[in-house]
């Protein structure tokens, strides 16, 4: 079998990877042809474990290829998926121009049966705007080609979306013909044959599966930083009632970590989607609505703590800052709270020195030459006022403390993810404050 994937980013280059592990023959298409030629050369444009030596080996094997003409990838192909970007408009919904770019060139360039797949998240109603996109170029070229469109939604964790495309949770896909069922029966058998589950259901319900999933864990987060929010104010300690909560197993552990808040390109953008497409359909999801409310808000709690520590003067100060990515295990910085706390602590008139082991490059793109930049943990300490701990690096769980406190010109630490004992901290002797525990007690 041989499918082509529109859209070399995260998604598709991961899928499209993957794919080709198992010994289908996949073409990833581009516009970009920078990137394109890139890839061609073995240069891999994102960093997520894993991907770069499993894209190299199926390079090698002839199972994986790249191109900027889709006219060309459509040969012999019998599913298309389509992976671009769909970012956000101003008002917050979905802008669809490159998933209906694609589709437009399916239906000028098709010649036999072709699926067409959406990977991509898109709102409600999008298959149907691609069968009509498709349908208007066909009619234009005064052919009658046969086609399937489907909603097939990725559910990849950044930093181990490998693990997850291969060995996935649940395979959601929408369909509305039995041809269709059985193509993707197919395609997807390796990744069945342990029993990971495939569940067919129409497209209008595959495409609400995605944006109800992912805004349910964005509700998890935002529902424990703003418990974790009371707890400091009245006295307890979030560690203790999340324990306390997780051990419900109508509750579970996942999500429901304090923090500083949710970032990356999914959960900011697709709870703005799912909102504005209620209200398209005159309906307020006042729960989702309260959900990036406090999301927003948690992502200046820790400059808040850092300024009122300092007594509302941050002029002069300088803050040593680890991590910038929004989560572990990956390069991206796309909604990252990073980027709101030294925002605020530039505008605030502190000087910033930033450490993080993958996501420098990406961060100078957003910063240029207004913080300073560390090839090492330790040396973005030297003279610093204080450590504000930003992502949860498996680097920083345990760092040598007593170096820490004889780096920092004054011993105070900011962690913003609640992966330091305060009791420890206090043996050797830090300031330390965290999320949801009143540390001054």
């Amino acid at each position: 079998m041989k499918i082509v994937i529109v859209g070399s980013g995260y998604v598709g280059l991961v899928s499209g990877t993957c794919f080709s592990e198992v010994g289908i023959d996949v073409v990833c298409v581009d516009v970009d042809k920078g990137k394109i030629e890139k890839l061609n050369n073995g240069i891999v444009p994102i960093f997520e474990p894993g991907l770069e030596e499993m894209l190299h080996r199926n390079m090698k094997k002839g199972r994986l290829s790249f191109t900027s003409d889709i006219a060309e990838a459509l040969t012999d192909a019998e599913v298309l998926f389509i992976a671009v970007g769909t970012p956000p408009d101003e008002d917050g919904s979905a802008d669809l121009k490159y998933v209906l770019s694609v589709a437009r060139d399916c239906g000028k360039h098709m010649k036999d049966y072709l699926l067409i797949a959406t990977k991509s998240t898109v709102p409600v109603g999008t298959a149907r705007k691609v069968k009509d996109t498709v349908n208007s170029e066909l009619k234009k070229r005064g052919v009658s080609i046969e086609f399937d469109v489907a909603s097939n939604p990725e559910f990849l964790k950044e930093g181990a979306a490998i693990e997850d495309f291969l060995k996935p949770d649940r395979i959601v896909i929408g369909l509305e013909s039995q041809r269709a069922e059985d193509i993707m029966k197919s395609l997807y058998k390796p990744f069945t044959l342990n029993g990971h589950p495939i569940i067919f259901m129409d497209i209008t319900s595959a495409e609400m599966t995605k944006y109800a999933s992912n805004s349910m864990l964005a509700t998890k987060i935002s529902f424990m930083n703003d418990i974790a929010n009371l707890c400091e104010i009245v006295g307890a300690d979030i560690n203790m009632v999340r324990k306390g909560i997780g051990s419900d197993s109508r509750i579970g552990t996942k999500f429901i970590y304090p923090g500083i808040g949710y970032g990356g390109s999914c959960f900011p953008k697709d709870v703005q989607a799912l909102v504005k497409t209620a209200k398209e359909y005159k309906y307020e999801l006042r729960v989702l609505k309260a959900v990036e409310a406090v999301n927003n808000d948690q992502k200046t709690v820790l400059y808040n703590k850092i300024f009122k520590h300092f007594k509302g003067d941050l002029k002069e100060r300088t803050i040593a800052v680890w991590g910038l990515s929004f989560k572990p295990q990956t390069d991206d910085m796309r909604e990252a709270p990073s980027l709101v706390i030294i925002k605020k602590l530039l505008e605030a008139g502190a000087s910033v020195k930033a450490y993080d082991p993958v996501a420098m490059k990406e961060a100078k793109h957003h910063f240029g030459d207004t913080i300073a930049y560390y090839e090492d943990q330790y040396e973005a300490l030297i003279d610093a006022d204080c450590l504000a701990l930003v992502t949860e690096w498996p680097e920083f769980k345990f760092p040598k403390f007593q170096i820490i406190k004889k780096l920092l010109s004054s011993p105070v630490i900011f962690d913003g993810r609640n992966i330091y004992d305060r009791n420890e901290m206090k043996r050797y002797g830090f300031r330390y404050y965290c999320i949801g525990i009143d540390t001054a007690k």
